[in-house]
């Protein structure tokens, strides 16, 4: 049966302006980090972005080596895309990044011209787009002069290739050299994608003050700390949980008890708040007008059900901010 959205899918969702740019996001995007893989259920992975559309999520973020394996993210989305989206794709801000390892031999990671111009094609050529909305640095090169990294990108866009460009896991000093010299060449830096969650604020120090500055928009992504600001280690490291895998990105040994006690006193506040914990934590993201979208996953449609729910409530009282600083700084 053919995918008809929803009616009702931009009324329910809050757009923000990305920077001083003309383009707004959705105050909830998409990432498909992991779940959209050639070993995830394809038709899983359909239902989601079907109901991430129909809520009004209107973009969608994937990089070159999403999966897994690398390149299935983009090859699944492109597919859904392609059957079920075709008629909606000016409705839609489909990103995509290149920096993290790809293929063999010096050119298939960092941030070369030769790199990333190569690896644009061929994630174009696997979702089968002629061009996406926006186009990452994922990483900064520590051998690779930011002019030549930055001028690809700006190269991109007067390709064609992609409409607007920005940076992810930049520091405040390179992330402002960027920011800088992608203005000179002529295509601003549309956006950052930090980490950034209750957990994990460096951002707070200066970088957001510095893409304020700017004019160029946030998106955070593990806003939930890899699963940690979730009911899901309210007791403990479960089984099958992403710390109880060895090489994962959540390790056995950040669940310390003082961590499971700062997650146990949250998750109270969130329940006072009428929010599951995980829903909190995603408010408390977009309680800064400089965050323009918070990128949420999801393994399942109800898990992408729970965490759009908190745009029900993303208002926070100064005494909750207040409790909510304690229990982060209790050591």
């Amino acid at each position: 049966m053919a995918y008809t959205p929803s009616p009702a899918r931009y009324s329910a969702m809050e757009y923000r302006r990305c920077g001083t740019s003309g383009l707004k996001l959705p105050a909830l995007s998409l990432g498909l980090w992991h779940n959209f893989g050639h070993v995830d259920v394809l038709e899983n992975s359909r239902q989601i972005l079907h109901d991430a559309f129909d809520a009004g999520v209107t973009h969608f973020d994937l990089a070159n080596n999403y999966g897994p394996p690398p390149g299935s993210a983009e090859e699944n989305f492109g597919k859904i895309l392609h059957e079920d989206f075709r008629n909606h794709r000016d409705e839609l801000i489909i990103s995509t990044k290149a920096g993290y390892r790809m293929w063999e031999g010096p050119y298939g990671e960092w941030g070369s011209r030769k790199y990333l111009i190569s690896s644009l094609d061929q994630s174009l050529k696997r979702m089968n787009l002629d061009y996406v909305d926006i186009f990452y640095s994922h990483r900064p090169d520590p051998d690779t002069p930011l002019e030549e990294t930055m001028g690809a990108l700006d190269s991109i866009v007067r390709q064609g290739k992609a409409l607007y460009v920005g940076i992810s896991n930049y520091e405040t000093a390179e992330a402002k050299r960027a920011i800088e010299i992608l203005k000179e060449l002529g295509t601003p830096c549309l956006i950052h994608q930090p980490k950034y969650s209750m957990f994990v604020r460096w951002v707070e120090e200066s970088l957001l003050d510095l893409l304020e500055d700017k004019g160029v928009g946030c998106i955070p992504f593990s806003p939930l700390a890899q699963g940690l600001l979730t009911n899901k280690y309210l007791k403990g490291i479960p089984v099958n949980s992403r710390a109880a895998k060895p090489h994962g990105f959540l390790q056995e040994e950040d669940i310390t008890e003082q961590r499971i006690q700062q997650i146990q006193k949250l998750n109270n506040l969130a329940q006072e708040r009428g929010q599951s914990l995980a829903q909190m934590a995603l408010a408390w993201l977009l309680k800064d007008p400089r965050v323009t979208s918070v990128l949420i996953g999801a393994s399942t449609p109800a898990q992408l059900a729970d965490s759009l729910k908190c745009m029900q409530n993303t208002q926070f009282s100064t005494d909750e901010l207040a409790q909510i600083e304690t229990i982060l700084q209790t050591k």
